[in-house]
């Protein structure tokens, strides 16, 4: 298990720039050798969005093989593909629909189906794709309360040792959640968390500088078998010490 790799950028748009910049190089690496498929987790949330539609415009679009790159899910609402809180629906408007990603290559969770029955399907759909092995990227955001995918503080899914997907029940908002989970999400090769905002800075500073209480900041249990990189804006790590600072670019 590698140290995570800390970088602070002064504002949002560069640092979905460095995001961009490192999905597109990992990928275009990735598919020149021996014409492997490149596998892509996606992020919910309202941090990734302008990251998929810098992704999706003509600086990148024609950066990058897109027929090679295979799309799957962090983690989803219990909602169907339409409905406006989907985070499928998110990264459709703002990139996939946008980028020549052939529609097999795209695997959304079922948020439709029972909770469980969508878990169940979409471990195995990983099962079948990935078996013992992760994929190469994983995108992952972080919310004020130290959340990751849908994984939340003190709910049953920061313990499960042995699932890919699971349906996780949370009490902070009185629903249900489709979420990876920790064995699968750090068997990736590379993981990127991209967290922005000043209301994330207590949170920021609590998991990078503080002890670690998993089932208070469900983020500590992303501990990658490969990279894990750490990409905020300036206002997310406004509160970091100086020795982690020291850290950026």
């Amino acid at each position: 298990m590698s140290q995570p790799e800390i970088k602070i950028f002064p504002d949002v748009p560069s640092l979905m720039q460095e995001a961009a910049r490192r999905i597109v190089a990992a990928a275009a690496t990735r598919i020149a050798d021996n014409q492997h498929l490149f596998s892509l987790v996606l992020s919910g949330g309202n941090t990734p969005k302008a990251l998929y539609e810098l992704l999706a415009s003509d600086a990148y679009r024609s950066e990058l093989n897109w027929s090679k790159v295979e799309i799957y899910f962090g983690d989803e609402r219990c909602v169907p593909p339409d409905h406006p809180e989907s985070n499928y629906l998110m990264a459709y408007n703002a990139m996939l629909s946008k980028l020549p990603i052939p529609e097999p290559n795209i695997h959304r969770i079922r948020g439709e189906l029972q909770p469980e029955a969508a878990a169940i399907e979409y471990g195995k759909l990983l099962q079948t794709k990935f078996q013992s092995n992760g994929p190469d990227m994983v995108l992952l955001g972080m919310g004020p309360d130290g959340h990751t995918a849908s994984l939340f503080p003190g709910t049953t899914a920061l313990t499960e040792a042995k699932h890919r997907c699971v349906a996780n029940w949370v009490p902070q908002f009185n629903t249900w959640r489709l979420t990876l989970t920790y064995p699968f999400l750090n068997t990736a090769k590379s993981i990127l968390i991209l967290v922005a905002g000043l209301e994330k800075a207590q949170a920021i500073k609590a998991v990078l500088e503080g002890p670690r209480e998993i089932e208070r900041f469900p983020i500590q249990g992303i501990e990658a078998r490969g990279t894990a990189t750490w990409l905020l804006d300036s206002t997310a790590a406004s509160l970091l010490e100086q020795t982690i600072i020291g850290l950026t670019p």
